[in-house]
């Protein structure tokens, strides 16, 4: 007797993270036939040559004969304290250790806060682009997404008119991404301080995704927003995977600031979701102080003549080039989001053009639709690799471009001839 085959959640059909998806399955399979695939699809350091820093390995070495137990569910006591010192300096209120969740990487906290908060048919603000993980952990904590624009002729960033007109009654919260993933964009305070008002103004939850925090280009300054944010409640996420280069010691923290008789539901929330998953990874806790309140590594690697910096540059200099390609240059993260324009734009789809970019070229990139977007002709590249790297990517991917280029000219014209023919 066959079984029939189990049926998963229904919600699943409506999530997309592409980032880790067909494509990235098809480079494995590439792989395998003995092909060298050059993968810009995901930010990971490590992949790329970068090391945590030492001073952060001595410290979970130091610890490691305390790593056996389990920790309180927030995070060991010391980390806690080291993450709400550093809020502190920045001006948080209310920053304390008591109010300081370690989990398992951001992502998990993420998922675990939008747990804490939605109700079925609640709905979340979310910025398109977005990282797609803000968009899943909405749809499957029974959620909806809501997206304000961050439209490339304006720099990527948003509309505060705009998102103040999606408010409804069944808002919750409003997300930030701030520098941006996929954009790179930085918001500037002024921006920021008037979306703090609308979320005063609808008694709104404020999330600000903060990983990329210190990662940081030119005259760039970041600004944090819960000091903004005041007594407002305000969840700010940070971690060790991208300033700190240790993606796989699954280290993230948020911060919930802001009056704590408005937010202490919302706490015991947040605590209870914490302690049925018992506790994060306990040994990378113990390089959050390090990390923190050590020497800072991630300058100059961001300055002229860094690392990220020189990709970058060769970046935005292989775009200057390109016959089919503009680009709003980023200004923090980890990643670039070209646009295909001019004659190239003519009848491209962002999906297809990644696949002959595998198939052809042996590059995987990550279609700018996958980041929820209404649009379909960006793309998006990590800043991680070597620039001389980047600078054949850009080579290969201007290949591809002349390609279809020519396709389209080519079908045009056959266009034309069939009509004159009918016409005859």
């Amino acid at each position: 007797m066959s079984l029939p085959p189990l049926k998963t959640r229904e919600r699943l059909s409506e999530v997309r993270y592409e980032i880790r998806g067909e494509l990235a399955r098809r480079a494995r399979e590439l792989e395998a036939q003995g092909r060298k695939q050059i993968k810009l699809n995901i930010g990971n350091p490590g992949a790329f040559g970068f090391r945590a820093p030492e001073h952060l390995q001595r410290a979970i070495v130091d610890g490691i004969a305390d790593t056996d137990p389990y920790t309180h569910q927030q995070g060991l006591p010391a980390a806690r304290e080291a993450i709400a010192a550093f809020h502190r300096q920045r001006g948080t209120p209310n920053a304390s250790p008591e109010r300081v969740f370690v989990g398992n990487g951001v992502s998990e906290l993420i998922d675990l806060s939008l747990r804490a908060l939605l109700n079925p048919g609640d709905e979340v603000l979310l910025p398109s682009p977005d990282y797609p993980l803000w968009s899943a952990a909405t749809i499957l904590n029974d959620g909806r997404p809501v997206y304000y624009r961050c439209a490339p002729e304006n720099g990527f960033l948003p509309d505060p008119e705009e998102i103040e007109a999606l408010v409804s009654s069944r808002t919750r919260a409003i997300v930030l991404i701030n520098p941006n993933n996929p954009t790179g964009a930085a918001y500037p305070r002024a921006l920021l301080e008037k979306i703090v008002a609308i979320a005063q103004r609808h008694k709104l939850l404020l999330m600000s995704d903060e990983i990329y925090d210190s990662i940081v280009y030119d005259d760039t300054q970041f600004q944090p927003l819960a000091p903004l944010a005041g007594e407002l409640p305000c969840l700010s996420f940070g971690g060790l995977s991208k300033v700190h280069r240790a993606c796989g010691w699954r280290v993230g923290w948020a911060v919930l600031s802001g009056d704590p008789l408005v937010s202490g539901d919302f706490h015991h929330a947040m605590d209870l979701l914490g302690a049925l998953r018992l506790c994060a990874n306990v040994p990378g806790q113990f390089a959050i102080d390090a990390a923190l309140h050590g020497e800072n590594t991630i300058a100059p690697l961001c300055a002229p003549g860094g690392r990220l910096y020189e990709t970058r540059r060769a970046v935005i200099d292989a775009i200057g080039a390109s016959q089919h390609l503009e680009l709003v240059a980023p200004a923090g993260a980890l990643y670039a989001f070209p646009a295909v324009v001019g004659a190239a734009a003519q009848g491209f789809d962002d999906h297809a053009f990644a696949l002959e970019l595998l198939e052809t070229e042996d590059v995987l990139v990550v279609p700018g639709s996958s980041f929820n977007v209404p649009y379909r002709n960006h793309f998006r590249v990590t800043l991680l690799p070597q620039p001389e790297v980047v600078r054949e990517v850009f080579a290969r991917i201007e290949r591809v471009l002349d390609r279809h280029v020519q396709r389209q000219a080519e079908a045009a014209s056959a266009q034309t001839l069939a009509n004159r023919a009918a016409v005859a």
